[in-house]
């Protein structure tokens, strides 16, 4: 009885080794395919490798081709591509070279191997081999390969057909809104100028209807994702000032002289030119500033690369100044902030069926539109509340927040200049806005489609503005106010930023901008 139990027992140790050395084949084999075979040999070994091949020839000799080491640049790949870019490289020209092989048949084939061994024979060159580059990673490129890159790669963004976090829409063109924007997220790094005193620099102002300046300046100091500490590695650099700050420590009441701003910018601009090589490498192409004062386009004259090249996000967007650039500079939008630490407070709207006034507007009378806009509508009809600053008598009533959530349309003129804060404030409360200033470039234009949510009415027919908005359709306003409603999150100035808010749609813009000047050279 104990005998076939010690039998039991050895074959039992036998199956244990079997299935160990399994298991090592098998790791070997995995390590062998991942690590050694992908990679051609001459990386591995320093001579050039040397080919035979088993195929036999007439008079029993071995086809010896030697080829000469071949360099291949690795291509790059993107992580979210699926297409692998193959490189054809020519081999060297092949020379058969007969090697003597012992035969039975004794001195008849050693005669002949001796005539032709002197002479060698050339092959016809072999079908070009296709090499698969190794990927590289894009963060690892440099700052002006990894832009040409992105560039390319935007001419070939996959479609998007059922985005959760984006609204189609809204947007010209969804699929390349979103490649670019992932590409920004995985590729872009700013570098931030360290020059530069408070209160003009690095202090942002973060209350009233310029605050967007603020915000923004704020929340890129606090960034990590974005920043980065070595320069060399940065595809842009904020030069970070405030206009509004520059204009309370500069300009002097009632003089209505902006050159002092212009000439202080200026200046620290050559500052940052005489200390760093990174202005004058672009001469100046890949600096931005971000300004929502009026005079935000006129501090940037006095310098001839700042005024021509840098990309400027500015609220006054204003084509007839011949300051903005479509396609290069930013048009940022205008956002009132009454309250620093809750800047999301008071969001939202009613319903379509609770919105019985047409149109609202109230403000002060300045510029050139509103008074139009008060001499053909003011009193004039119940439908249609225009007003200068809002009434005591109505503001008790219904205050104007109140008044743009119960309005189908806001009115949101131009004042001095053609920017507004109630774009954004009617958008916070869910009305349709009707934009009446000419020659106003609409914030981010390049990528949002204004007519999915907006009215643009020209300045010329302001006396026809109630039939333009009664003239649209129910259902039209319906799919119009839905759009504002999606709209609302990238207009929003979050504490923390999260994806595609104000604070990122901002900056995508100033990376898109940046991108558009640079030219692909034909190959």
């Amino acid at each position: 009885m104990k005998e076939p139990r010690r039998r039991y027992k050895g074959s039992r140790m036998n199956w244990r080794k079997l299935v160990c050395v399994v298991a090592i084949m098998t790791a070997v084999g995995v390590v062998l395919q991942t690590y050694v075979l992908p990679y051609p040999l001459n990386n591995w070994f320093l001579v050039p490798p040397v080919t035979v091949s088993l195929s036999k020839v007439s008079n029993s000799t071995l086809l010896v081709r030697e080829t000469l080491p071949m360099v291949s640049f690795p291509s790059v790949v993107s992580n979210n591509s699926s297409n692998v870019t193959l490189e054809i490289i020519p081999s060297a020209p092949v020379v058969e070279v007969r090697a003597e092989v012992s035969s039975r048949r004794g001195k008849a084939n050693t005669n002949t191997n001796k005539k032709n061994s002197n002479e060698p024979k050339v092959v016809p060159q072999p079908p070009p081999k296709l090499v698969v580059p190794r990927q590289r990673p894009i963060w690892s490129l440099p700052p002006d390969k990894a832009l040409l890159y992105a560039k390319k790669e935007l001419e070939h963004a996959p479609i998007v057909v059922d985005d959760p976090d984006l609204y189609a829409p809204l947007f010209r063109n969804v699929s390349t809104f979103k490649r670019s924007y992932e590409l920004m997220e995985s590729i872009l790094k700013v570098y931030i100028y360290k020059e530069g005193k408070r209160p003009i620099f690095h202090q942002p102002h973060l209350r009233g209807i310029y605050a967007s300046e603020g915000w923004f300046l704020k929340l890129m100091e606090e960034n990590r994702q974005f920043v980065t500490r070595d320069p060399k590695r940065a595809h842009l650099f904020y030069l970070p000032y405030s206009a509004r700050q520059l204009q309370l420590a500069l300009y002097v009441p009632d003089s209505h002289d902006l050159k002092p701003l212009s000439i202080f910018l200026r200046d620290y601009v050559n500052m940052i030119a005489a200390k760093y090589p990174f202005w004058n490498h672009t001469r100046g192409a890949d600096h931005f500033l971000v300004a929502c004062h009026d005079w935000g386009p006129y501090t940037v004259t006095e310098h001839k690369d700042l005024f021509r090249n840098t990309v400027k996000a500015l609220c006054n967007a204003d084509l007839s100044e011949g300051i903005f650039v479509p396609g290069r500079d930013v048009s940022l939008p205008e956002t009132t902030i009454r309250r620093p630490r809750k800047p999301l407070r008071g969001i939202g709207g009613k319903r379509v069926s609770q919105r019985p006034i047409l149109a609202f507007f109230a403000g002060n009378m300045h510029g050139r539109v509103r008074p139009a806009l008060l001499q053909y509508w003011d009193g004039k009809d119940a439908d249609m509340r225009i007003y200068g600053p809002l009434p005591n008598r109505v503001a008790r009533v219904m205050s104007y927040a109140l008044h743009m959530k119960s309005s189908r349309f806001c009115i949101c003129p131009m004042g001095y200049e053609v920017n507004s804060p109630r774009i954004v404030e009617a958008i916070y409360n869910e009305c349709v806005p009707v934009i009446i200033a000419d020659n106003f470039v609409l914030p981010f234009s390049e990528v949002l489609d204004w007519k999915s949510f907006s009215v643009v009415v020209a300045e010329k027919d302001i006396p026809n503005l109630k039939d333009i908005l009664s003239a649209i359709p129910l259902r039209r306003y319906m799919w119009m106010q839905t759009n504002v409603k999606m709209l609302q999150k990238h207009f929003l100035w979050n504490p923390r930023p999260i994806r595609y808010d104000l604070f990122h749609m901002v900056l995508h813009s100033i990376w898109l901008n940046r991108l558009n000047q640079i030219q692909i050279q034909p190959q």
